[in-house]
């Protein structure tokens, strides 16, 4: 091995250049919880295997997920991996592990832990390939640009295609998949894994159900010809990032060392541009300890990776700060994840990057402008918790005794002030009405749901204005049910829901202009506000943008802000049927004020008035959201299914057979999808399955807006 990094202090438990910041992430049911716990076993954190089937699985300990058998909140995990071969062998590793959910619902919690990640495995099913969320969290690894290997899971089952697969991996993800080891036999017949990189064969003993003990064989005589052919496509992939190994390819030599050949391969890796694929099967017991020898090998160490981009005090728009993992400098760490822990309290989860935070120690919080001090510092091992004195750079834990921390901020030095980019979230798609059955309730309702939206940024609570009624939304009809769920349990409110509601929006269509007046003058000091805006339709995404081009002091400084307080309010109800208005740029251009009468209340109404006189103007129209929906079906079923999907409005965007089944992709509203879990049940007799997740905005046809407009004047009338 080379010399240690000289960023490292002598104090650290474990170099950084033997720490891996991973997590699995996948689509729901591809086996990553289950990878998991076979992670905690064979690294001896655990001594007894943990079974999601069985409402056992350390890494899903909450009630509902032991209860539903999936995963609903990310579970952080601390353990230490050696392996026997290669650069790193013989040399103890600390594997900091997220699992993620694969349920769409639950996105956010793989978008903020991909944010603080260095590396992760993507985990697919060797039957059904790429799947809907496998997509989706690929494109959340590409967004956060973290190199990842791939693990084909569920190589034991009936219809298992491991080159297939990895065919998937390339022609749907536009990845570049090569495998590092091969699968010996499928579906029953599944008994071990070629090492492209050692050329030797791993055959697991049939006696040891456990899969520790393993042979190594020479390459059965019937596999030894596609060995060879995908070894040699492995170097030739490699050869495109190592220039020593590009060279002698082109010479033809191909007799490369294992360790060079490793080299290659960590290199192709961490440019991100290319894939490692390892077959297995988590819940037999096999491949699970290739991939973690793959994750020392090839995922990078904190020193890897690109710094990290900050903001400096001043900043706008362009980060001028790059952070790199060093043990002494000043600290810059990150608070992705709240959690309300019944035993502890609020927990926050950091990432550090660079510097070291102490037990005792105080950080400040350019956010709030506040100091915060760490009363304890913790490794989580899932359930468990771990007091540490000290966490140093490239590290994930965390802390006890912040105050006022929410998910995104940054924890720093005062004298080194700086801001690290947070995770972006998705907009939520559904809400519905809550209310506390009994007075005693309606305390321990508001302050639980400022609890649950602290920790869950796609769950959101607002209150409408003009009914008083509370409102819930989050990503789909699971997560609400989960909220309500913890609600009960864990603070034990009672309360009604209402039927769910679909969260529309609101745009424009065209340019327009907005005059706004708040006058009040009847004896004494009275009101006055004016302002006029220009607003335009903004490019799908951008939500909003507020330009001031106020000259002359025709409105005082001051009143700028209120102006554009006021404009932001009046976008929380639109003109359409009272709904947020979303992807609009506002152009404050003129106004005028009184010496005596003027206040900020006033210019508030102003910009208020202003931004619904201009809104009526601009041609506004309803969207709603549309949800990319792909429904796997037996081929008798198919012709219902389409059916179906055309009756609800949906637009079919493909279809592909694998076997006698047929799966069909589809954009279908929302509003049409409720109910469709029982429903598509019935039209297939049970055997088909469907998956979806919230992919854009479209404008509400005819006959919905005054379904939807007629429904809000009700609502109103209450």
């Amino acid at each position: 091995m080379a010399q240690l990094s000289e960023k490292n202090s002598p104090n650290r438990p474990k170099p950084l250049e033997y720490t891996r910041n991973i997590g699995i992430s996948a689509h729901i049911d591809a086996g990553k919880t289950t990878c998991s716990e076979r992670i905690l076993f064979y690294s001896g954190v655990v001594h007894k295997i943990g079974e999601v089937h069985e409402g056992t699985a350390v890494t899903d300990w909450m009630e509902q997920e032991r209860e539903r058998g999936i995963t609903i909140t990310s579970s952080a995990i601390s353990c230490n991996w050696t392996t026997k071969e290669g650069p790193y062998a013989g040399i103890e590793q600390q594997i900091n592990l997220i699992d993620t959910p694969g349920h769409v619902d639950f996105t956010a919690e793989v978008e903020r832990s991909l944010r603080v990640l260095d590396g992760a495995v993507a985990v697919f099913c060797a039957v059904a390939g790429v799947q809907p969320q496998s997509e989706t969290v690929w494109r959340q690894m590409n967004k956060y640009n973290v190199p990842r290997i791939a693990f084909i899971n569920k190589m034991d089952r009936t219809g298992a295609d491991f080159y297939g697969a990895v065919n998937d991996i390339k022609t749907k993800l536009n990845g570049n998949p090569h495998p590092l080891f091969l699968p010996i036999g499928a579906e029953d017949k599944f008994i071990g894994l070629i090492d492209l990189v050692k050329m030797k064969a791993f055959v697991y003993d049939e006696k040891d159900p456990m899969g520790i003990k393993f042979n190594e064989i020479d390459i059965p005589e019937e596999y030894r010809e596609a060995a060879e052919k995908y070894r040699l496509e492995l170097i030739e992939a490699v050869a495109d990032f190592d220039d020593d190994i590009m060279v002698r390819f082109l010479d033809g030599d191909t007799s490369f060392t294992d360790d060079e050949l490793r080299r290659g391969i960590r290199k192709a890796t961490l440019s991100r541009e290319f894939v490692g694929v390892i077959p297995g099967s988590a819940f037999k017991n096999k491949g699970v300890q290739m991939m973690m020898n793959a994750v020392v090998d090839y995922l990078p160490s904190p020193l890897d990776v690109p710094p990290i981009k900050a903001y400096a005090e001043g900043d706008e728009d362009v980060p001028s700060l790059e952070i790199v993992s060093d043990d002494f400098a000043a600290p810059a760490v990150l608070a992705f994840k709240l959690w309300s822990d019944p035993f502890v309290g609020k927990l926050v989860f950091i990432r550090v990057y660079s510097g070291v935070v102490k037990k005792g120690m105080q950080v400040y919080n350019p956010r709030t402008r506040k100091t915060e001090r760490i009363s304890r510092l913790l490794v989580l091992k899932a359930d468990k918790r771990d007091d540490i004195d000290e966490a140093y750079s490239g590290s994930i834990c965390a802390i006890i005794g912040a105050k006022d921390i929410a998910t995104g901020d940054t924890l720093c030095d005062r004298d080194h002030e700086l801001r690290l980019e947070p995770p972006t979230f998705p907009e939520p798609v559904i809400a519905m009405s809550i209310e506390p059955k009994s007075k005693a309730d309606q305390e321990k309702l508001s302050l639980a749901l400022a609890r649950l939206s602290d920790e869950d940024p796609t769950f959101v609570v607002t209150t409408n204005q003009e009914t008083g009624q509370t409102l819930i939304a989050g990503m789909g009809e699971l997560h609400l049910e989960i909220i309500r769920d913890r609600l009960m349990r864990e603070f034990k409110v009672e309360a009604d829901a209402g039927k769910p509601q679909i969260a529309y929006r609101e745009t424009i269509t065209k340019p327009a202009d907005g005059v706004g007046k708040f006058v009040r003058q009847s004896g004494g000091r009275g009101q006055y506000g004016h302002a006029e805006i220009k607003i335009e339709p903004l490019e799908k995404g951008k939500h909003y943008e507020f330009v001031n081009e106020i000259v002359g002091g025709v409105i005082p400084k001051e009143y700028i802000k209120p102006t554009e307080d006021g404009i932001k309010e009046a976008m929380l109800n639109g003109v359409v049927a009272g709904y947020p208005v979303v992807d609009v740029k506002v152009r404050l251009v003129f106004g005028s004020f009184h010496e005596v009468d003027s206040s900020e209340m006033a210019f508030k109404m102003a910009g208020i008035f202003a931004f619904k006189d201009a809104m009526k103007n601009a041609a506004p129209i309803l969207l709603e959201p549309i949800m990319k929906v792909e429904v796997t079906t037996p081929d008798e079923y198919q012709g219902d299914i389409m059916g179906d999907i055309n009756r609800r409005r949906g637009q079919i965007q493909g279809m592909e057979t694998k076997g006698n089944l047929c799966n069909i992709r589809a954009f279908i509203p929302l509003e049409t999808m409720f109910g469709y879990a029982t429903d598509i049940r019935s039209l297939s007799s049970g055997r088909a399955s469907y998956s979806m997740e919230p992919s854009h905005f479209e404008q509400v046809p005819a006959n919905v807006l005054k379904q939807v407009q007629e429904g809000a004047a009700k609502r109103a009338q209450r």
